[in-house]
């Protein structure tokens, strides 16, 4: 029974440390996904100066998750409700964060991306786009070192811990 218990306890450590490798995997390809869909919207702005629920709806349809589901709920309380788009972004930029591996830091780049959303022309809505394409592009490489660092070191680390404190209490 002893030993039932000690392959349970492993295998959740593995499980752990599996879960932590794929958050600093997945972290990378979800800030891109952030990039891509705001170069999106710089173009729809800018070229087809659609209105904003209207472009979200269009890059919800060109991104894969979890940032399609981020500008979908954008696009639908939107539409749905007479609110201020800024309230609207921080909630689902809140949502986005539990729903992906995006940190901290990426959530403020985006929530201050959000206060100056609409609020400018276009040419000053182009700099902004701009200025948190830049920030993104130094949280991905931050992101990518630390992938390569920790990665593989999160799942060894996972198993050994689990053999570890099993042969403690053996």
């Amino acid at each position: 029974m002893q030993w039932i218990g000690a392959l349970l306890f492993i295998g959740t450590t593995t499980l752990i440390g599996f879960k932590i490798s794929s958050q600093l995997t997945e972290r990378p390809k979800h800030i891109r996904q952030m990039k891509n869909a705001l170069q999106i919207l710089e173009a729809e702005i800018l070229y087809s100066q659609l209105p904003l629920p209207d472009v979200f709806t269009k890059i919800a349809g060109q991104i894969p998750g979890p940032a399609n589901t981020f500008f979908a709920d954008l696009d639908n309380s939107l539409k749905n409700k007479n609110v201020d788009l800024y309230t609207v972004w921080t909630k689902c930029v809140d949502s986005l964060l539990e729903n992906s591996a995006l940190g901290a830091n990426e959530s403020e780049i985006l929530k201050q991306f959000g206060r100056t959303l609409g609020q400018h022309d276009f040419t000053q809505q182009q700099k902004h786009i701009h200025l948190a394409i830049k920030h993104l592009d130094r949280e991905l490489e931050e992101a990518q070192d630390e992938h390569y660092k920790y990665s593989k070191m999160a799942k060894s680390l996972g198993v050994l811990c689990g053999i570890f404190i099993v042969l403690l209490f053996i």
